[in-house]
């Protein structure tokens, strides 16, 4: 790792404008999953005011076009990250359309929901937090390697270290735990960067996971008020706690710095936090290894075996 990179002149609330400022992104395509909405909106203006072609793929592509209405340099494109027939046949329209994707910041997520089957019966959050960004990543390889500069930024949350990969019952079928599905699936955000930033680092792909902070966004949608009021996150009447909350561009702020800081290009596979590189990655690259083959096995997907 690049130890200058690891402290930035920016912080906890510095803005997506804070660290674009002098970056010139014309001519430059990105993919930004859940780009319509929350922190991934939030992405998706930053960059196309500094000049980049982004295409959002959105589960709801109507939603979509009416979220980013009036939005220069953005397209928008069918996806359903828990279907993989839906992924691969994104990733072969864009293929079709781009011989390199130069930024795929994988910022789409779901959060604490109800126990959910999909495609053969995997739990909802693991498959829709990893597996679908998994896979898109696999798909589009061809595009990403092609830019000869590409970054991928995957999108976490504040990590624990009690957060664990259940490698005996990774589906929850043996009893299913909201938060533990969730946790399971963000430590799986960042060793997918981390084993990712290994294998396309000889083809000039690096990879960064990020935790954006505490944001208010729609990704909280499937929790009670009284849960997060018990929480201690808003009040009886749905006012934020003073001093928790970050604004959504504030959040962007850090993926938006992986995606694109120059102070970057020597640097790979580092989780990062308020714009900065934490010092030591907090997940070991054994587990990184082996959820990558997890979920190629899952999948059928693996460019470590194509490339």
């Amino acid at each position: 790792m690049n130890s200058d990179t690891t402290h930035t002149m920016f912080g906890a609330h510095r803005t997506t404008g804070d660290v674009l400022a002098g970056i010139d992104l014309t001519g430059r395509t990105a993919v930004v999953t859940g780009g319509y909405s929350g922190l991934g909106l939030a992405t998706t203006l930053a960059l196309t005011r500094a000049g980049a072609r982004v295409v959002v793929p959105a589960r709801r592509p109507e939603a979509a076009r009416q979220a980013l209405a009036g939005a220069p340099g953005v397209e928008v494109d069918h996806l359903d990250l828990a279907d993989l027939a839906s992924v691969r046949a994104f990733a072969e329209r864009l293929l079709h359309s781009d011989s390199a994707l130069d930024i795929l910041i994988a910022s789409a997520g779901i959060m604490a929901c109800a126990e959910t089957r999909v495609g053969p019966g995997w739990e909802a959050q693991f498959a829709t937090n990893h597996l679908g960004h998994y896979a898109l990543v696999n798909l589009l390889w061809p595009a990403l390697t092609a830019s000869g500069s590409a970054r991928v930024v995957s999108v976490t949350s504040g990590h624990n270290p009690t957060w664990r990969i259940r490698w005996d019952d990774v589906q929850f079928e043996q009893g299913y735990d909201k938060w533990e599905a969730y946790t399971q699936s963000k430590l799986a955000n960042i060793l997918f960067a981390r084993h990712l930033d290994l294998l396309g680092r000889p083809h000039g792909v690096r990879a960064f996971s990020v935790n954006p902070g505490w944001i208010l966004t729609p990704l909280q949608r499937h929790l009670p008020v009284e849960e997060m009021v018990a929480a201690g996150w808003i009040d009886a009447d749905g006012t934020p706690t003073p001093g928790l909350f970050k604004t959504a561009d504030q959040g962007a702020a850090t993926q938006v710095w992986a995606a694109t800081s120059p102070h970057l290009d020597g640097n790979g596979g580092d989780y990062c936090v308020d714009c900065r590189i934490v010092d030591g990655n907090p997940t070991d690259s054994g587990a990184a290894a082996r959820l990558w083959a997890l979920s190629a096995d899952l999948t059928g997907l693996d460019l470590d075996l194509v490339h």
